[in-house]
């Protein structure tokens, strides 16, 4: 029997014309606008003055804050601005832009005339941003706020862009050192560095800076975490001190020493040791290391070690020379040895706030050429990340969402700018006001609603 072919009928009835209806796709800028408002950076860039400005009407207030609308947008090249200008109107009064919306080529140059003089600003602002939105970042079960510090390198091969250089991931590109804060992931301070430069370079000072803001941010204790790259002297000298608030969990690099024949010492003396499956066996104890410090001498620090010995792979294949995996991590917490070890694994969460970043709002491929431009649009990633966590964080409060699970604790950048912030919404101008209505088929418009609200009671 000869089968019939599968024929598609196309619907001829689809009629497709242009409405002088006013259609907003990005209503949830709105929400971007209260929340950045609250803000005092927004204030201080409108009083800073700069020469040879183009469209000398807009002030910097209106340069940064266009620059965070398109980066809560996921958008990071200079020419979507020009979206901007298809209903400026909308725009400015989302945003709270005073003056109007900016060109292509002035928000260009306007960034590089900003460049990093405002980077003490902008941290400034990010702090008072929290604290005007009432938002206090999470705790971990042992009650510390984490302060997770870690560089992950950016891809901007076969570009010419200042800074960029070989990365140890072996791409061209930069390699940013990010501090986040809470169990949420809140960025608490972003640094932009050349791609060569080694993580511990500039890592101190930055460490600084970041406690400073962080003790802003909260007045919870703090557990502030870091890799095997920035086990220095110096860190600990910082992180080392009589502030019960403050503690810190590094990993152990071992450089030049024999870690091997420490390990064969401390196995001899191990009283935890225990054998999860045959062929593997853990050991785990505390032992003490003395750190030599510019300025407090020799300080006596905490290192709980990790042995893992294993005789036959998880398949139960025997292996020619045992394998042995030793890891120090350097502490001032007084928690058990598993807790602490525990603790350290928890800090590979920052891996996912890096790819949020550099993925859902596509900040890794910087846009100028200029290296004092790009730590600043690096700086204001910072604020638009945060302001994009901070309504994934309250639309978590309720379950008026189609899609929750009780596994989910936070929200993807990429959903929440999916879902609120590119929400569609016909907008109305009546009695001097504006009316943004969304359409009741949408099933993301009452948690839209409900965050609008709640920022807006504030």
């Amino acid at each position: 029997m000869k089968k019939e072919a599968y024929k598609i009928h196309f619907n001829k009835d689809i009629i497709v014309t242009l409405s002088e209806e006013r259609l907003i796709t990005p209503s949830g800028l709105c929400m971007v606008g209260q929340i950045f408002g609250k803000s005092s950076l927004a204030k201080k860039a409108a009083r800073m003055t700069t020469d040879k400005r183009s469209q000398p009407q807009i002030k910097n207030g209106d340069i940064l804050l266009s620059e965070i609308g398109m980066l809560t947008l996921g958008k990071t090249s200079f020419d979507y601005i020009n979206e901007f200008h298809s209903d400026p109107e909308y725009y400015k009064t989302a945003l709270g832009i005073v003056y109007g919306i900016p060109s292509e080529s002035t928000l260009r140059m306007r960034l590089d005339t900003i460049g990093q003089s405002m980077d003490a600003d902008i941290l400034e602002g990010n702090v008072s941003m929290f604290r005007a939105c009432k938002v206090e970042p999470s705790t971990l079960l042992c009650g510390y706020v984490p302060v997770d510090l870690d560089v992950t390198p950016f891809d901007n091969s076969k570009t010419h862009k200042e800074g960029v250089s070989r990365t140890y991931k072996n791409f061209d590109g930069y390699a940013p050192m990010m501090a986040y804060i809470g169990t949420e992931g809140y960025g608490c301070n972003f640094e932009l560095r050349e791609g060569k430069q080694h993580c511990q370079n500039g890592t101190p000072e930055f460490l600084q800076k970041t406690i400073k803001a962080a003790k802003q941010m909260t007045n919870k204790p703090l557990l502030f975490r870091m890799d095997s790259g920035n086990d220095a002297a110096e860190n600990m000298e910082i992180l080392h001190w009589d502030d019960p608030q403050i503690k810190f969990l590094v990993k152990h690099n071992f450089r030049r020493e024999n870690k091997e024949k420490l390990a064969e010492s401390l196995k001899k003396v191990c009283q935890n040791v225990n054998k999860p499956r045959e062929g593997k066996t853990i050991y785990i104890g505390t032992t003490w290391k003395n750190i030599n410090t510019e300025n407090k001498g020799e300080i006596c620090v905490r290192a709980v070690y990790e042995i893992i010995e294993r005789t036959l792979d998880p398949n139960g294949q025997f292996l020619l020379e045992p394998k042995q995996e030793i890891n120090f991590y350097l502490t001032s917490l007084d928690l058990s040895d598993e807790e602490v070890i525990e603790l350290y694994h928890n800090h590979a969460v920052c891996e996912q706030y890096h790819s949020e970043i550099k993925t859902d709002m596509d900040i890794e491929r910087l846009p100028s050429g200029k290296f004092a431009t790009n730590a600043l649009i690096l700086k204001l990633g910072m604020l638009a990340y945060n302001i994009l966590r901070i309504i994934g964080t309250e639309a978590m409060k309720q379950n008026d969402m189609p899609v929750r699970h009780k596994t989910i604790k936070r929200r993807r950048i990429r959903t929440v700018i999916d879902r609120l912030i590119l929400i569609a919404g016909h907008l109305t101008v009546h009695a001097r006001r504006i009316k943004l209505a969304l359409g009741k088929s949408n099933p993301w418009a009452n948690a839209f609603i409900r965050i609008h609200k709640a920022f807006a009671a504030i």
